[in-house]
């Protein structure tokens, strides 16, 4: 066995044994990753910190067949003011549950980490609404597994302009001459503009933006169809937001 050093996320922990944990980890170097922490749950285990959900660092570990054995970890970010708000643990969960479920292991899942570490540090600063967060999040993740809308250009005529209709059925934008024959949910500038935003924007700069509570609840309506016709998962912790 080899010694490696993953960069990421603790997504889960759970007990093994009588004294070890299992965290699976979504990394830098190798996607999804199942880790074992031999002694973790004695109270003076120096990995006793590193072993819950949100740590964020760097792990020392020895590759095994299927899994890794961490030996050390360097958590430089806990996100410990989430554990302080019932709310925030809730939807930093969710973000949890969702990285875990569509992440692949051995697979370069550099941009779905770097979604879920802005993700939560957008969470912990208390600047955006909750919804906001949810919406941009679930958005951002169809980008980058290829199951986004388009809200680019027409999906009866390719034309680029007069965009003012969004088609479940079409999968994304309809201009207004081809909504006479098509039907669809009539859709604002701002809201098609938030939209183009959070598709094109780098993961960097995704949390910049504030919305009105007109153009949120548009967004929101118009995702949570998106999400209930075209992703079929029901995750846990949902049933908490």
């Amino acid at each position: 066995m080899g010694l490696v050093i993953l960069t990421g996320i603790v997504l889960s922990s759970s007990d093994v044994g009588e004294f070890d944990k299992r965290l699976v980890l979504l990394t830098k170097e190798s996607g999804r990753a199942t880790a074992f922490a031999k002694g973790a749950r004695r109270p003076n285990n120096p990995l006793v910190a590193a072993c819950s959900p949100f740590c964020f660092g760097t792990f020392e570990a020895f590759e095994g067949r299927s899994s890794y054995h961490i030996s050390k970890a360097n958590i430089s970010n806990f996100f410990r003011d989430l554990a302080m708000d019932y709310d925030r643990v809730c939807l930093g969960s969710y973000f949890l549950e969702v990285a875990d479920f569509l992440s692949v292991e051995g697979v370069d899942e550099r941009n779905r980490l770097a979604l879920l570490y802005q993700s939560l540090k957008a969470l912990e600063s208390g600047k955006f609404s909750h919804r906001l967060l949810k919406n941009i999040y679930d958005l951002k993740t169809w980008v980058i597994d290829g199951e986004y809308p388009n809200v680019f250009s027409c999906m009866c005529c390719g034309k680029k302009e007069s965009l003012t209709t969004f088609s479940l059925k079409r999968h994304g934008m309809i201009c207004k001459s081809c909504a006479k024959n098509e039907p669809g949910t009539d859709i604002s500038g701002s809201t098609l503009y938030t939209m183009q935003f959070i598709v094109s924007s780098t993961i960097e700069k995704l949390y910049t933006f504030v919305l009105n509570s007109e153009t949120e609840e548009e967004l929101t309506r118009i995702l949570d169809a998106y999400r209930l016709n075209y992703r079929s998962h029901k995750y846990k912790s949902e049933e908490f937001l």
